[in-house]
């Protein structure tokens, strides 16, 4: 059976970034998006040592950057003994060859650094296996660049496609078959979670989404005393967890999800179908979002974006501003007669927007960490809770 070593070792590695400065991401887009790309290499074990970037109206097909920037970068790997180089867009199979012809060190774009950072955090068997399927379908029109023996030919009797048989041939058709298993694997996975869905009878159900590392997963355990792993980086919750929850004498079930990303790759929304059926089917959405990020509402357009994309994009919804203990802005000066920016947006300035867009009734501001606002949040999600269980049972007095 053939295998890929994961590039992620567990010594700290020194790794370079790369971006790109085009018509569709200007500078200060390309710099979020790589100090994104670094926080995922921290997740992933790596320290950026640094960041190259370049401004290209048209992609390079051979090398993504320009030859003269690639020699550039090649020079300070050489200079400064990098072992990993990871671009933040997408590279092509033969974009990645190049590239390490070049650099002579391992290649990785933002897709294969999110997979291994899926692959290293994932713990249950279900987990597991939707990861190993979404490496194998990534890894499959890349054979060329990731094994040194495909060049060579099996020859002789005994080969199943006869003889002088291409060894990559022979790749290809073990990664098919190790796909087509996961699949298997996979499809009766989903008939078993569908299983205890419907054994979960009529409660309603409540799902957490959320960009990821929004601290999903803490209001997760304040909302229902439990203890639901959460970390402070990226992709911390792989596994859907379903838990219980009683407010006053109402019962429902809260799930915490994985979270949303830009650029997730596509391996890995087929692969999580069935996590990821757990907001299909809610009654309820609770949108997460870090308001202490400089970029939060890309983030909800991102996570709306990804709603859509899986048929969620309807859900009721109520949207949790977490984080406000760490929200900061840039107070003006009387004498400064530059125009506001959303960087000299108070808290209050954002909590008068965003309840307005509102219409007052599915926004609050919170801090998981702290507390802070809690009842207030408890009593939102109850009110809709009851009346969704309201509509489901209209005989049901109990409530009234």
């Amino acid at each position: 059976m053939i295998e890929k070593k994961s590039v992620v070792q567990d010594s700290v590695q020194q790794v370079v970034l790369v971006g790109v400065i085009n018509s569709k991401q200007n500078e200060d887009t390309v710099k979020e998006y790589l100090d994104e790309l670094e926080f995922l290499a921290s997740t992933a074990g790596f320290i950026a040592k640094k960041r190259f970037t370049q401004k290209l109206e048209i992609q390079v097909a051979a090398t993504h950057v320009g030859t003269g920037k690639l020699n550039e970068i090649a020079e300070y790997i050489k200079e400064n003994q990098i072992s990993v180089l990871i671009f933040d867009d997408e590279l092509s199979p033969s974009q990645q060859r190049n590239i390490e012809k070049i650099v002579e060190i391992p290649v990785l774009d933002r897709t294969s650094l999110i997979l291994e950072i899926f692959a290293k955090r994932a713990r249950t068997s279900h987990a597991k296996t939707q990861v190993e399927l979404a490496r194998y379908q990534y890894m499959l029109p890349r054979l060329t660049r990731m094994w040194t023996h495909l060049e060579r030919q099996r020859g002789g009797t005994g080969t199943r496609s006869g003889s002088g048989e291409l060894q990559i041939e022979s790749d290809r058709r073990v990664v098919l078959e190790k796909i087509a298993k996961l699949k298997d694997e996979l499809k009766q996975i989903d008939k078993q979670m569908s299983t205890q869905r419907n054994n979960r009878g009529q409660l309603v159900r409540v799902s957490l989404v959320g960009y990821t590392n929004v601290g999903k997963s803490t209001i997760m355990n304040a909302l229902s005393k439990s203890e639901v792993f959460a970390e402070n980086k990226l992709f911390a919750t792989l596994d859907t967890t379903v838990r219980k929850v009683v407010f006053e004498n109402l019962p429902f079930l809260l799930c915490d999800t994985v979270g949303f990303i830009r650029k997730l790759p596509t391996q890995l929304i087929e692969s999580f179908k069935s996590t990821l059926d757990e907001v299909r089917e809610a009654d309820l959405l609770i949108h997460v979002v870090d308001i202490s990020h400089p970029n939060f509402e890309d983030h909800i357009k991102v996570v709306n974006e990804t709603l859509k994309e899986i048929g969620a994009g309807d859900k009721e919804t109520i949207m949790i501003f977490n984080k406000i203990d760490a929200y900061s802005f840039i107070e003006k000066a009387e004498d400064d007669l530059t125009p506001i920016t959303k960087e000299n947006f108070s808290l209050d300035d954002l909590k008068k927007t965003w309840m307005a867009k509102s219409n007052n009734s599915k926004c609050i501001f919170i801090s998981a960490t702290n507390k802070t606002n809690f009842t207030e949040l408890r009593a939102l999600i109850y009110e809709d809770v009851k009346r969704i269980f309201q509509v489901r049972y209209p005989y049901n007095n109990f409530l009234y």
